[in-house]
């Protein structure tokens, strides 16, 4: 007789198998890294050529003897026509839009991945190091539900239950329980993909932040407190450099921000099942704030930004919407929504607010404001009513 699992594991099973998890963080990150890899396709179009296209200094045969070393490869290097490579261009910003937007995302989200490794691979000596996350995260996102939520999927979805029209059915050439039992089987096997690849991409988050934290402790630059201020006097990350040099005569501040760095860092797997883990990301993203700005590594920040969001449950990301969706019903309503309404002007009476209960006294025939009607006094008073 086999025996029964424990709480735990069939806890852990039933979580794994039947519900996908982290649904709105999985859709966070596809607008996310879409949005960065838009952005950045859009950023460098001037400069497409110098860094994707033939004219590179990295040439396409120098990309395929490296792809001969690393096994990368890159629909860019297929052809060296130029009409290929801005087809090809046009095409990467047409799909992380796509991708984005959560248009057939299924779909999308692999040619996604496809264009991200492929730009990627081609100049991977010529960018800052932020497209190596949004990499892996391309790759880990085929694997997950990303289009459930905040995507034009799920307003298809959305728009034809409301509309109550059927779904779409195979041809009756099964029984009915055969059908059933394959729908079944697919909807598992599309939630264990998803659950586990949120479980890998939470994984590589710690991993990043554990790894980079460790390193940061064996530096005696980062032990004496003095990492930043080498780092704010390097001439290739000095966007402002005034802004770097005023940052930089704060020399107690740069020690704090050097140790809050690897203490944050060399934390962060260890706090991710408690509350503190919010005042965590909060300090995480002022850090990668910090970076964007002093730093000018955008790319990079926003990448780990958008990573940091996996760790957010479901319930906040509702609440946002919710406050999104009342934010935008009182926007719509207008400034008269809320207005004070006085039907008898006069100086004998104040104005109130229109309360939800006069549509019940106007049924009931009773006069609004009789039963608050004060006693006559030998001076004149004001009587407030509530008037409907």
């Amino acid at each position: 007789m086999p025996q029964p699992m424990p709480d735990g594991i069939g806890a852990l099973f039933t979580l794994l198998l039947e519900r996908p998890t982290s649904l709105y963080a999985a859709a966070v990150l596809r607008i996310g890294y879409g949005f960065l890899q838009l952005v950045f396709l859009l950023r460098e179009f001037p400069h497409r050529d110098e860094i994707w296209g033939p004219g590179s200094p990295w040439t396409p045969a120098l990309a395929r003897q490296l792809f001969d070393q690393t096994g990368w490869v890159s629909i860019l290097t297929l052809s060296d026509s130029r009409a290929y490579f801005e087809a090809c261009y046009a095409a990467a910003v047409v799909t992380s839009a796509l991708f984005m937007l959560g248009w057939r995302t299924r779909a999308m989200s692999v040619l996604f991945a496809v264009v991200v490794v492929s730009f990627h691979a081609r100049a991977i000596f010529m960018t800052d190091g932020g497209d190596n996350l949004i990499l892996l995260m391309a790759l880990y996102l085929v694997f997950t539900a990303c289009g459930r939520r905040w995507s034009l999927d799920a307003r298809r979805t959305r728009l034809r239950a409301s509309a109550d029209k059927p779904a779409r059915l195979p041809p009756d050439q099964a029984p009915e329980g055969l059908r059933r039992h394959l729908r079944d089987a697919r909807l598992t096997v599309i939630t264990v993909l998803h659950n586990c690849g949120m479980l890998v991409i939470a994984a590589q988050v710690c991993f990043l932040y554990g790894s980079a934290g460790l390193y940061k402790v064996q530096g005696g630059f980062w032990g004496n407190g003095t990492a930043l201020h080498y780092v704010l006097n390097l001439d290739l990350f000095q966007p402002w450099p005034a802004l770097s040099l005023m940052a930089d005569e704060h020399d107690i501040l740069i020690a704090i921000a050097c140790y809050l760095t690897v203490l944050l860092q060399v934390a962060f797997p260890f706090v991710l099942f408690g509350r503190l883990k919010y005042p965590v990301l909060t300090l995480l993203l002022v850090m990668h704030v910090g970076i964007a700005v002093f730093l000018g590594l955008p790319l990079f920040s926003g990448a780990m930004i958008t990573a940091d969001a996996v760790f957010l449950p479901d319930r906040f990301y509702r609440y946002l919407g919710q406050l999104w969706r009342r934010t935008t019903d009182i926007r719509k309503a207008g400034p008269d929504s809320h207005r004070w309404v006085d039907p008898a002007p006069s100086r004998w009476f104040t104005p109130t607010r229109i309360r939800p209960g006069c549509d019940a006294i106007r049924r009931s025939g009773r006069r609004p404001g009789a039963h608050r009607t004060l006693p006559p006094t030998p001076r004149r008073v004001a009587i407030k009513e509530t008037h409907c």
